[in-house]
């Protein structure tokens, strides 16, 4: 069943969501298009796809049944998020003089859509055909159809392969939501029959891998075991991209100031600053009070020049002194070789780490931070998209 819902048929959508408005077969009909036997057929495929009565027939009309009512909620929203797609994509169609006049999305179809998506993950025909399970003449058949429909150029060849143009990957960015709007509705149908089948992902930064996410999870999955996490970490602007095309559902860390783009909002947890940690055992330690003398004499480990958590500790000793910055430090931006041991030519207990103050320190032996950074404090929280709508699943991670 899982599998029939991977990209469900269009048209069933647009006929389903008709219905409900109409109250009835013979209305939706007229509407849409189609003969009433179509009409007819076309629910029973989607209830037979969703495994769940959509409608009450009566005498009187059709009525939606508390199933019908969730899904009715999230196939308007994708529905809605693909003729944005559509209208967008028309907005930034340059010089094609045959475009269309309108949004064209009661044109195309499921098989386009995931035909656009496949090429744009792939810039390959053939690899595309592959994912969606298609030859690759239908392929490129189904992605020249699109353009036909939409009187665009959506492909164009490079010399690293096939890539979208500008209003294909606009729709391809509102087709994601979409799927995604849909997703979250397949949820809400087996939470309403005691299934639960959410999947949450989530995007995270270098503080919550190691301090905020594993008490989350941990949390989430005691009241929750049926849902699925699934984490994505990776440079900011990735993560982004991903949140605002559906593939995430929010973003955990560190939050930008001003918020990066309109579409997404963010929320603070709380606020973090910078320490300077040492092993247990380092020489430091023993010491009453701490020197800048007295740390520019021992190896670093800091992150690479460029991240944020860096250029607090540069600019600390360069303000203080320039004769005393460290001459003897290696850089890294992964949190896990943070926590590990250092070089065998470094003594284990000369490193000296600038790290989170939350996130707790670098090896669990560790001490506490000796030195504090000036001008640290930064918000820590959560990014998600301003128009999402969440399940109780994702309400409650």
């Amino acid at each position: 069943m899982k599998n029939q819902r991977e990209f469900i048929n269009l048209r069933h959508l647009r006929v389903f969501c008709e219905v409900a408005r109409k109250g009835g077969i013979s209305a939706a009909a007229e509407t849409v298009r189609l003969s009433q036997p179509a009409v007819t057929q076309a629910i029973a495929k989607l209830e037979t796809t969703l495994d769940m009565p959509l409608f009450v027939r009566s005498s009187t009309g059709m009525f939606l049944t508390d199933g019908g009512t969730i899904f009715e909620r999230r196939a308007n929203r994708a529905l809605d998020l693909i003729r944005t797609g559509c209208s967008l994509a028309l907005s930034k169609n340059g010089r094609t003089k045959n475009a269309r006049l309108h949004p064209f999305d009661h044109l195309i179809t499921s098989t386009q859509l995931r035909a656009l998506l496949a090429v744009g993950e792939f810039g390959n025909y053939s690899l595309a055909a592959r994912r969606i399970g298609i030859s690759q003449p239908s392929l490129h058949r189904v992605a020249r159809e699109l353009e036909k429909t939409s009187g665009l150029d959506f492909y164009v060849k490079t010399a690293q392969g096939i890539e979208l143009t500008e209003p294909a990957q606009f729709l391809a960015q509102y087709t994601r939501l979409a799927l995604s709007e849909l997703r979250q509705g397949f949820e809400e149908l087996d939470a309403s029959k005691g299934i639960d089948s959410a999947r949450i992902v989530v995007g995270t930064l270098p503080l919550a891998r190691g301090f905020i996410l594993p008490k989350a999870i941990s949390d989430l999955t005691r009241v929750r075991p049926g849902v699925s996490i699934s984490v994505v970490d990776g440079p900011y602007n990735d993560l982004l991209h991903g949140l605002r095309h559906g593939e995430i559902d929010f973003i955990i860390g560190a939050l930008r100031d001003p918020v990066p783009i309109e579409d997404v909002e963010q929320q603070e947890l709380f606020r973090d600053r910078l320490g300077i940690y040492a092993r247990s055992g380092h020489p430091l330690t023993q010491k009453a009070s701490v020197t800048l003398a007295d740390l520019a004499r021992y190896p670093w480990i800091i992150s690479r020049e460029g991240a944020w958590n860096s250029k607090p500790f540069r600019s600390d000793f360069s303000t203080r002194g320039h004769c005393l910055f460290p001459g003897n430090w290696w850089e890294s931006s992964s949190l896990v070789l943070l926590r590990g041991d250092p070089p065998p030519e470094r003594p284990a207990d000369d490193d000296l780490k600038p790290s989170g103050a939350r996130r707790g320190s670098p090896r669990p032996e560790s001490a506490g931070y000796r030195w504090s950074l000036a001008n640290t404090e930064r918000p820590i929280g959560i990014t998600t998209r301003t128009d999402r709508k969440p399940t109780q699943s994702r309400k409650a991670s």
